[in-house]
């Protein structure tokens, strides 16, 4: 019985290997001969306490809105910072309202009192100590609501009857894409302590509240230019000064803005505007002389 096993399996070899000649009858043959257990199988049974255990998934952090430790004082300050930036929100809110109904210099002072909160819930949540990623995410928001899409809107309503309805139209969107982009870019872009790259957002939309709100004496069209100007000086990369920086300038610099303000307020709010566009350009064809 054993004896006809063996010569079973050698003529069945012998059959392969004349079928397949040189490598590939090699191969074929070995793979008739092997009789191997599958690699993925043991033959030793492994026993229970010398078995590896699986890697354990680590546990799912609990996310915090507040970093840093939860007492009552500081859960305090970071609600009255945020009531800070929603009450920016609720004003351009109300901004934009005010605009639909021909209220237009009422909606620009509603912006101008929108960069106040802006600025001020900054400064708190650095003071209080109580910045954090969900903060500064909420102010890019509604910076983007108050200032990309009320100051655009107020602008329109205030050009409805000096320039062509398209025009105004594109320049408003021109401001509302530029400012969607800048603040994007700021949001992923590392930190510099003196310079803004580009207009700030807060800038130009006080720019263009005050423009409406002092009433400017220039035709419609010179308005239109300079805020697709602005538009685009929000997205350049050219250096802007912060207000740090421009505090600490010697005071007879600050002197000259005063008396012009008292000679004719429109006239050097202005000339304020444009040294503050072209110094950008300045200092950004010296840094490239250097």
């Amino acid at each position: 019985m054993r004896r006809s096993g063996t010569i079973a399996r050698q003529a069945l070899m012998v059959r392969v290997g004349g079928r397949n000649s040189g490598r590939a009858a090699t191969a074929t043959r070995a793979e008739v001969i092997y009789t191997g257990v599958d690699p993925g199988r043991s033959l030793v049974p492994v026993a229970p306490h010398l078995a590896i255990p699986a890697p354990a998934e680590p546990a799912a952090e609990s996310s915090s809105l507040l970093p840093g430790e939860h007492t009552a004082a500081r859960r305090f300050r970071f609600a009255v910072v945020n009531a800070c930036t929603l009450a920016s929100l609720a004003l351009g809110m109300l901004a934009i309202v005010l605009a639909m109904h021909d209220e237009v210099r009422l909606a620009a002072a509603f912006l101008v009192a929108c960069v106040a909160f802006d600025g001020l819930d900054g400064a708190l949540a650095r003071k209080l100590g109580v910045s954090s990623p969900f903060g500064a995410q909420m102010d890019s928001l509604a910076d983007m609501c108050s200032f990309g899409l009320a100051a655009p809107v107020v602008v329109y309503a205030s050009l409805a009857h000096t320039v062509p309805t398209p025009a105004a139209a594109v320049a408003c969107m021109l401001v509302a894409g530029c400012a969607a982009i800048r603040l994007a870019r700021f949001n992923v872009s590392p930190k510099d302590g003196r310079f803004f790259s580009g207009v700030p957002t807060t800038l130009v939309a006080a720019v263009l509240a005050l423009t409406v709100l002092i009433d400017l004496p220039l035709p419609g069209v010179v308005i239109l230019g300079g805020v697709a100007l602005l538009a685009f000086a929000m997205v350049s990369s050219f250096p802007y000064a912060k207000l740090a920086r421009l505090v600490k300038l010697p005071a007879w610099f600050w002197l000259l803005p005063v008396v012009g303000a008292l000679v004719d307020a429109r006239l050097t709010f202005v000339m304020l505007v444009a040294v503050y566009l072209v110094s950008g350009p300045i200092m950004w064809a010296r840094a490239k002389r250097v």
